[in-house]
């Protein structure tokens, strides 16, 4: 049985033959001793026990390496061979994929609609070519020059014809391109205001989503809209973005004056037009009003 100082030697003698510390060794011979081998033996033998590369295993989670998702390179630091540890391509695609959903935060949005893209849009009438076409030329003009138009849309239409699927598919696009967007089912964004409350968080909670660099309203309208709802809360959020410039993105079963009339309507039965137009003129100086047909998708 060999000697423990013919094991070590081994060892020893297979780390540094390894074409990987060579390669480095050549490329350093300016600075390396021998000396200097032999006492960083020890951070060698860590770096040769590795992947050196990616090793494609599909999650890192799997990964064999010490720091999973990382792989280990030589550098010199005071005279002596020492590791560093950068993310080996998976981890890369998966801090990648975790930053683009980042960009969207959702507040009571099915996660269907979430993972729509433009590409996914079905083109089967007029209206929904117009809508694609669209959507195609808000990303591209951040494309092309790096800042938001001012403008989103307001997209009406009958219940179940894709308007939230098309937010989505505009929120994802957007995502991709690290623009945060928040994206709110109005109902129970709604009913957590009245909740916020008696928790003390609805400040903080109103000013979250007036001040998302993209804003995606759904299904305003389908709510009982009580005057604290639609002055103190959507006049708030709508006035914000109005004065900051910043687009918008709305959904509604009505058309502009159709959701006017809505909004009119209080709970306790008054009919407050005025409250109600100028609500509207806030919507309408942050969205460009797009009828949305077809049928319904949800049957």
């Amino acid at each position: 049985m060999p000697s423990f100082e013919e094991r070590f030697e081994a060892i020893r003698r297979e780390t540094i033959e390894h074409p990987k510390v060579q390669e480095f060794l050549r490329e350093h011979e300016q600075q390396v001793t021998k000396e200097m081998v032999e006492i960083s033996l020890p951070k060698l033998l860590e770096y040769t026990g590795q992947s050196l590369t990616c090793c494609g295993c599909g999650n890192t989670n799997q990964c064999t390496n010490l720091l999973k998702g990382y792989i280990p390179k030589l550098f010199i630091t005071r005279n002596v061979i020492d590791i560093t540890y950068v993310s080996c391509e998976q981890k890369l695609r998966e801090d990648e994929r975790r930053e683009v959903a980042n960009m969207i935060s959702s507040m009571h949005m099915p996660k269907d609609v979430l993972k729509a893209t433009l590409k996914d849009l079905a083109i089967d009438n007029h209206s929904r070519l117009t809508i694609a076409d669209q959507a195609a030329e808000f990303v591209a003009t951040y494309k092309r020059t790096g800042e938001l138009p001012k403008k989103g849309f307001y997209l009406y239409g009958k219940f179940g014809v894709g308007k939230s699927f098309v937010l989505g598919a505009i929120a994802n696009e957007l995502a991709t391109l690290k623009v945060k967007t928040v994206v709110v089912f109005v109902p129970e964004f709604l009913r957590e205001m009245k909740n916020a409350i008696g928790d003390n968080s609805l400040n903080e909670k109103i000013d979250y989503v007036k001040k998302a660099p993209v804003l995606m309203l759904d299904d305003i309208g389908a709510e009982t809209m009580s005057a604290w709802t639609r002055d103190e809360i959507l006049g708030t959020i709508m006035h914000y973005r109005m004065s900051e410039e910043l687009p918008t993105f709305i959904t509604s079963n009505f058309d502009y004056s159709g959701l006017e009339h809505h909004l009119a309507q209080s709970q306790r039965g008054d009919i407050e037009v005025v409250k109600a137009a100028r609500l509207m003129e806030r919507i309408k100086a942050v969205t460009i009003p797009v009828q949305m047909d077809g049928t319904n998708r949800r049957i």
